[in-house]
């Protein structure tokens, strides 16, 4: 379809997202068009925004605007527990459970060999530090259950091996081979509470 080339560089940058076709990107693009001029400056200051101002957090490596997320710097939140996820989705997924008053660690990615990811290319280093600098008590390790998640969980226990810190997983109610994003609250609920300790 020739469309006028405006429209078709929205088309273009629509489908530059996960899970956007053809069709859909048409469809996005053309409800843009009836946005009103407040709605278009709104909708292009939020994208500007999201690149300009959010970044990681020191300690946890969580989205924030600020040197630390709003969860590290939350007093109230048990600082002896940390939750070690893959991405910041998958915190933003316990967070809307809203059963867990931990910390967290985002790790940006799972150890996976064969596609060139080795321990030192995601933040294991720094949770270790972590651990040994803060008065850790337990790990939870809540990455999803495929090879690469228990490569890194076997890994990060190698790691604690040797400090007095429970190491625990995520268990039942998380499917093997599920992805962690599609999964409902009351699942990650189950298997929160019901986590396993790995640790000696």
């Amino acid at each position: 379809m020739n469309y006028p080339d405006s429209l078709n560089n929205l088309i273009e940058n629509f489908k530059k997202m996960p899970g956007i076709g053809e069709k859909t990107a048409e469809r996005l693009a053309f409800s843009v068009l009836n946005f009103d001029q407040d709605d278009i400056d709104s909708f292009s200051k939020s994208i500007k925004e999201i690149k300009s101002k959010l970044k990681k957090c020191v300690v946890c490596n969580n989205l924030t605007e600020s040197e630390k997320c709003n969860i590290c710097d939350d007093l109230s939140r048990d600082n002896s527990i940390i939750c070690v996820v893959e991405d910041t989705k998958n915190l933003y997924l316990f967070e809307k459970a809203g059963n867990y008053n931990g910390k967290y660690h985002v790790l940006d990615g799972l150890i996976s060999p064969l596609n060139g990811i080795n321990p030192e290319d995601i933040n294991i280093d720094s949770l270790i530090n972590r651990v040994h600098k803060e008065n850790t008590k337990e790990v939870i390790i809540a990455v999803k259950p495929t090879i690469e998640g228990e490569t890194t969980s076997l890994y990060i226990l190698k790691l604690l091996k040797d400090t007095n810190v429970v190491v625990s997983k995520i268990a039942h109610g998380v499917p093997l081979g599920s992805d962690m994003e599609y999964l409902d609250a009351l699942t990650l609920e189950m298997a929160m509470n019901d986590r396993k300790k790995i640790s000696e």
